[in-house]
């Protein structure tokens, strides 16, 4: 086979998505492959594991406070009146009002149906109501607005 037309075989290959051609011209055969190096593009880097174990360490002393607060009313703290307490369904950023400027949905001493909201909370750049799951007196407030909020974190005492 003419080097030329193994130049322009090679060519071809380079221009084209192909990962290798094979010619045939009577008993001579041409077989030009591609050799990738991509896989080695893909390997996560080392340095990226490291900041894992780093993250993880910073957490086990939270880990008390939020075994305590999803334990149960009387192990989340002796400041806890007794009654119903509503915990966070997610994990996000609570808010006591619809907006800033406006007032609070509910207050200390207030009464409140069930269905009735009590706050919302922004996850995801989504705002889900907070609804109380049951009638009764609002006797204590747990978190400030803008807090961030774990799952599962006891928000309301409703007695």
């Amino acid at each position: 086979m003419d080097l030329r037309k193994i130049k322009k075989l090679i060519d071809l290959l380079e221009a084209s998505n192909l990962s290798e051609i094979e010619i045939k011209e009577g008993e001579e055969t041409v077989r030009l492959a591609r050799t990738t190096t991509r896989e080695v593009a893909y390997a996560p880097p080392p340095a990226y594991a490291m900041p894992q174990p780093q993250a993880a360490a910073p957490a086990m002393p939270m880990a008390g406070p939020t075994d305590a607060a999803s334990g149960g009313a009387p192990k989340a703290g002796g400041d806890l009146p007794a009654g119903h307490v509503v915990r966070a369904p997610m994990v996000g950023t609570f808010y006591a009002s619809p907006a800033p400027d406006k007032p609070a949905f509910v207050s200390v001493g207030q009464s409140v149906k069930a269905g009735d909201t009590l706050a919302i909370i922004e996850a995801m750049k989504m705002f889900n109501p907070i609804e109380a799951d049951v009638s009764g007196t609002v006797l204590k407030v747990l978190v400030e607005s803008g807090q961030p909020i774990e799952f599962d974190q006891p928000l309301f005492v409703i007695g």
